[in-house]
């Protein structure tokens, strides 16, 4: 059998701290997000990939692409959403096997309410205690570590110009 590839002193102590921060902020944006607007941060998250589209529609299958989640989740979410008034599911036009997912113009109200508070949060907990080259920092860190588990990639992750609905520039 061969040996475990152990963390050494320093990798241990990076490792904690990322997994520190991988139960942390999840939680925090969470808890802003389910107390000032009663969504979720993947139910956010979804809304605003929505609203970032030109016709407010994905179909579920790129709508999963863009959100970085499974098909099912998605559609789990999106079916709550639903409920709510905030998305609305039909029938792919053309092939009439997918669905599409639309943001309804209450979904559209509903990101634009949200999206400062949420922003506030990402700020608080996250660039608040950076400087500038901090920031760089820590973009070329996720960069490097997206590249190595993501090397197609295919994960989504927002151009700096990219803009919300509610017009800022980070979700």
């Amino acid at each position: 059998m061969d040996e475990p590839r152990w963390l050494t002193d320093e990798q241990q102590r990076a490792w904690r701290k990322l997994a520190a921060l991988m139960t942390v902020v999840p939680a925090g944006l969470d808890a802003q997000l389910q107390r000032d607007s009663e969504l979720t941060h993947f139910g956010y998250w979804v809304l605003a990939m929505l609203s970032e589209d030109p016709d407010r529609a994905l179909r579920m299958s790129h709508l999963a692409a863009q959100a970085n989640a499974s098909p099912s989740r998605v559609s789990h979410v999106v079916a709550r959403l639903e409920k709510r008034g905030w998305v609305r599911r039909q029938r792919a036009e053309g092939d009439g096997r997918g669905s599409v997912a639309e943001l309804t113009d209450a979904g559209y109200a509903k990101v634009v309410e949200t999206a400062p508070g949420h922003v506030e949060q990402v700020r608080a907990m996250i660039f608040d205690g950076l400087d500038d080259e901090q920031v760089r920092d820590l973009d070329e860190v996720c960069t490097a570590m997206l590249a190595h588990i993501d090397p197609e990639g295919r994960l989504r992750t927002a151009a700096p110009c990219e803009r919300t609905a509610a017009g800022g520039r980070e979700r």
